[in-house]
């Protein structure tokens, strides 16, 4: 027999001949009828876990990781506010069902049912996934990603926090919210969960306001691997910033009791606080995993003897006057309903073709008030009289992204910036220098140096309506982090059907050509792990003008788009000032004027050549401006194509910038395995485009040192390569 079907028949075997425990103690103040709630909603997660494991088995239902033994976790939102937010670990279906229970209207049972059998009616992703999730409920879809979540959570609680001093768009939650954040004690050990926890305890120990509540779920096994005991407590008790505070989940009295008091401290001190419950595991990991193959069956015996729900109806029985017969009959009504909801749900729609499923990778548009940019009264003063100057001069890239980012603040309150010392140093390239000094380290943060805290502090920040701009360093660092991208920021929109989204513009300085500094790890010249992802915008700008009407159009599309936009700076170009020869100051460019952009989809063409259009972005679009110089004395007439926006691909902006010309050079400062000149030259191809070619990088790392060019594209490359074309 399965074994829920066996902790099943066991629970009604027990409360029928009486064999219960003891509990202690009364209930406080929970209340009867407060006790009687948590019962029906524990029971009602029991049920659909064992009607999943049946859907499954005939093929109806799809992925049936489940929550029985957790519980004791209804107890927890029954404690809580239905308007904190809740990010929560895959077990926490008791606690779904029991918010559901505090808000009117709800329908948890189809709900989960829906979402079970993949149908197009789940109401939280659609029939994309199975996950908890309700907007109504505030509880934003979780991925699978073990700890993932962790770090947003972080980044929600901070929201709240800065609600007081700098408004968001529009707040999702009230600013006496607490965010809850809950997790199994395996994933404690991942090290995105230390980060984040390392992150809270940082903030917090320097009085920065942080309403949060962790809870970390304790059954004594992740998956197969057992957690050794008293490793949980030794783990968290001491940590600097967090208060401890723990309950046994089994005794939903002693977990409300001490939840209530948590989340109380949370709320009163606006600081985090560590709730650790203990609590089993029954039926194994998920789905087919067969518990018995790695664990004694006296031990998994053990822990259906310690069955919450047993422990529940003794409470009930002794404290609150219900017989057993209340309590079977109880459990019995909702086996059926539960089981007549379900065969509802295998009967309605599915999602069918891609475009279905797709749908929701794009989230939906919000209205806005137009913007052209702050006053010159704005500005005057803000800026002081040294920028104002700035404004009627040409610069080199860093010193217009920096006037461009002061802009941008001054005229969007809720933007956020966060990164390692872009506040009072300004930035390693001096970038956002001064900025700390207009705005204040509450919109200008420096954090810690942990790039996955970092993303998701600018996740979290997002989902309660700001718009955070984080910074990334270095481009290769953003390889610690890059799951809070594909995993977490990406996906959010994807799984909650558009319900729930998490815009913001992400800054990474990158790619090649530095001379003689940091090798590769300073000269990352791979964007592939950001091309593959669903949904994201990816701009590079090749010169300063160009910047700032990229930034002008990434903040719009995250304000209003929704949209993730991750913006690469070329290091090597944030200085340069001359093009040709030293001094000729022809790389320094105008501030643009106000309302000027540069829309995604449109690239920006130089010259009217028709033997060779060169397609390249960033330091390519640099160098292949040397080399057209080179070539227009032999002759040869070309045109150049900064595509500026690499995802989406221009593709009809493309078409539209080589009409016309014999041949299409490709100059990609990326590696050639993996890099963007495969999916142009793939498209060029699909196209009809006759003749084209591609210059890229070597499949290398970079050097440091004088060799630091060795395996990139340059301008005497680029003048080969054009002539092997037409030859």
């Amino acid at each position: 027999m399965d074994r829920a079907e066996i902790v099943h028949e066991a629970f009604l075997a027990r409360l029928a001949s009486g064999d219960v425990p003891t509990p202690a103690g009364g209930i406080g103040d929970l209340g009867a009828d407060d006790l009687l709630a948590i019962f029906t909603a524990q029971v009602t997660s029991r049920h659909l876990d064992r009607v999943s494991r049946k859907l499954q088995a005939r093929g109806q239902g799809f992925y049936t990781i489940g929550s029985s033994g957790h519980e004791g976790n209804a107890a927890v939102a029954h404690a809580l506010r239905p308007t904190d937010p809740a990010f929560l670990h895959y077990r926490d279906g008791a606690f779904q069902i029991a918010r559901a229970g505090q808000v009117p209207g709800q329908t948890p049972i189809m709900d989960m049912l829906l979402s079970f059998t993949a149908s197009s009616d789940d109401p939280i992703s659609g029939g994309r996934h199975k996950v908890l999730g309700s907007k109504a409920l505030s509880i934003p879809p979780q991925t699978s990603t073990i700890a993932s979540h962790l770090p947003k959570a972080v980044g929600a609680a901070y929201s709240i926090g800065l609600m007081r001093r700098c408004a968001p768009i529009d707040a999702e939650y009230p600013n006496d919210a607490i965010v809850l954040c809950s997790f199994g004690d395996a994933s404690l050990n991942h090290s995105t969960a230390q980060g984040a926890l390392n992150t809270a305890g940082w903030t917090a120990y320097q009085n920065v306001p942080l309403p949060l509540l962790f809870l970390c779920e304790d059954n004594g096994i992740g998956i197969s691997t057992k957690t050794p005991g008293g490793w949980v407590e030794a783990s968290l008790k001491h940590r600097p910033g967090l208060r401890y505070m723990a309950c046994n989940g089994l005794d939903v009295v002693e977990t409300y009791a001490t939840t209530r008091a948590a989340a109380d401290w949370a709320r009163r001190n606006r600081k985090p606080v560590m709730l650790h419950m203990s609590c089993v595991r029954l039926y194994g990991h998920a789905g087919p995993d067969v518990e018995s193959a790695y664990r004694p069956m006296a031990e998994i015996e053990q822990a259906e003897r310690n069955d919450p729900l047993i422990h529940t109806a003794a409470r009930l029985m002794q404290d609150a006057g219900h017989s057993k017969d209340d309590i079977i009959n109880l459990y019995q009504s909702l086996v059926d309903r539960v089981e007549r909801e379900a065969e509802q749900a295998v009967t309605r729609p599915k999602l069918k073709t891609a475009g279905d499923v797709m749908a929701s990778i794009l989230p939906p548009k919000r209205k806005l008030p137009k913007h052209n940019g702050p006053s010159a009264e704005q500005r005057a003063k803000t800026f002081g009289a040294a920028d104002m100057r700035a404004l009627d001069a040409k610069h080199p890239m860093n010193k217009l992204i920096n006037l461009a980012l002061a802009d941008l603040m001054l005229e969007h309150p809720d933007i956020v910036m966060v990164g390692e010392d872009i506040g009072k140093k300004g930035g390693v390239y001096g970038v956002t220098k001064g900025l700390q000094g207009k705005f204040g380290p509450a919109r200008m943060i420096d954090s810690l140096l942990d790039e996955q805290s970092i993303l998701g502090l600018s996740i979290g920040m997002a989902q309660n309506g700001y718009t955070p701009m984080p910074e990334i360093q270095f481009l290769a660092y953003l390889h610690n982090a890059e799951d809070q991208l594909r995993g977490e920021a990406a996906t959010l929109p994807f799984f909650s059907n558009g319900q729930f989204t998490n815009p913001m513009v992400l800054r990474i300085a990158g790619l090649g050509y530095q001379k003689g500094f940091g090798g590769h790890f300073h000269n990352d010249n791979s964007l592939a792990v950001l091309r593959d992802i669903p949904g994201i915008v990816i701009g590079v700008p090749s010169n300063g003008a160009d910047a700032v009407r990229m930034y002008r159009e990434a903040v719009r599309l995250a304000r209003e788009e929704r949209r993730v936009v991750v913006m690469i700076d070329p290091i090597a170009l944030y200085p340069m000032r001359d093009l040709h020869a030293d001094g000729d100051g022809k790389w320094m460019f105008d501030y643009p004027e106000r309302g000027e952009g540069a829309p995604l989809g449109e690239v920006a063409v130089s010259g009217q050549g028709t033997d060779v259009a060169i397609v390249t972005y960033g330091n390519g679009c640099y160098l292949s401006h040397q080399a057209q110089a080179v070539l227009e004395k032999q002759k040869i007439k070309t045109r150049i194509v900064d595509l500026r926006w690499l995802a989406p691909m221009p593709q009809e902006a493309i078409l539209n910038a080589v009409k016309g010309c014999k041949h299409v050079l490709v100059v990609d400062e990326c590696r050639r395995t993996g890099s963007q000149s495969e999916g142009i030259c793939a498209f060029l191809a699909e196209a009809g485009v006759p003749s084209f070619a591609r210059l890229t990088a070597e499949d290398s790392f970079i050097a440091t040192g004088p060799a630091y060019g060795a395996t990139l594209p340059s301008r005497d490359g680029i003048v080969q390569a054009v002539r092997n074309l037409i030859a």
